[in-house]
């Protein structure tokens, strides 16, 4: 039989993970699980006023269960501006993660100069805050500002203008582009370096080029890193806030709810409707869980269906 000593011991020493493990399950808890409690918590209530408004008691807050949502999800302008983050998305996601690749490829070629000039130059954009960038280029945009404009008309060749309705979402797109692909990059790039070179070696002496190598070994071994660029690129798109909330004081094509977050922040800080705010950022969530979890869904059943076959 154990003595009662050993058994004290053991169960001390079972302890020990949990011990480790408080501090980051109280940060958690705190800036997480509360916070997000608390949201679900206002979703599920309204303010109600009596009388004129005014005085004591003219003002309280009762529970009206999924009302919020249900406003939330029959606005047409809801829907739209997930419309307009859907195109948006596309077009980022096709052309940030397509440049990203063909850098890491291009610069874990053998043959490439001055490789390590050409990683900071393409990784830099990504060290400047999204606020100041979309500034930059929202100069750059306008016509009064912009040296782009002054140098095409001295060209004679009649200048674009990017804040129009109808090229503004190209605008914002060029600006997260500009950004995102030196981060997509350098995680690329490091999973590339981690290859053992004898692979490369190997396809060579069968008579492998070096397209060949890039498509058939470098691609298909970087692809748990591809995945992972992919899921924080399809949140960071469907959560755009930043590039059209600053670009849109000098611009009429934007609208205060031209996506889903802005609408969000109107109602919470504008309207100081922080009951729809609450029910409409919940409803962020789980839509924005949906492309993910499709994304992993489809990979992983192309990983076991060819590991079948």
């Amino acid at each position: 039989m154990d003595s009662p000593r050993k058994g004290a011991r053991g169960a001390r020493a079972g302890a020990v993970p949990y011990l480790f493990l408080a501090p980051a399950m109280a940060l958690f808890a705190l800036f997480v699980a509360v916070p997000i409690g608390y949201t679900v918590y206002l979703s599920l209530r309204r303010v109600r006023f009596s009388g004129l408004g005014l005085g004591r008691g003219s003002r309280t807050e009762i529970f009206v269960g999924l009302d919020n949502y249900e406003a939330a999800l029959r606005d047409p302008e809801f829907w739209a501006g997930w419309l307009r983050v859907l195109g948006y998305s596309i077009l980022v996601l096709t052309l940030m993660l397509g440049l990203a690749l063909a850098f890491a490829l291009l610069l874990d070629s053998a043959k490439v100069r001055l490789a390590r000039f050409s990683r900071i130059a393409i990784f830099l954009p990504y060290a400047v805050p999204g606020v100041v960038a979309t500034l930059l280029w929202g100069f750059l945009y306008l016509p009064s500002l912009s040296p782009i404009h002054e140098t095409l008309e001295l060209l004679g060749i009649r200048a674009i203008d990017l804040l129009a309705p109808g090229t503004v979402v190209y605008s914002m797109a060029n600006v997260a582009i500009w950004g995102g692909v030196g981060f997509n990059m350098l995680v690329l790039y490091t999973q590339l370096r981690a290859i053992p070179r004898e692979f490369y070696e190997s396809a060579r002496l069968d008579g492998a080029g070096e397209l060949a190598i890039a498509l058939r070994v470098k691609v298909p071994m970087i692809a748990p890193a591809i995945v992972l660029t992919t899921i924080f690129s399809i949140i960071a798109t469907i959560q755009v806030f930043t590039e059209p909330v600053t670009l849109r004081p000098i611009t009429n094509a934007l609208s205060s709810t031209w996506s889903p977050l802005m609408r969000v922040y109107r109602d919470a800080f504008v309207t100081g409707d922080l009951y729809s705010a609450a029910a409409t950022s919940i409803i962020i969530a789980l839509i924005s869980l949906g492309p993910s979890l499709g994304f992993l869904r489809i990979v992983r059943r192309r990983a076991f269906g060819e590991g079948q076959e």
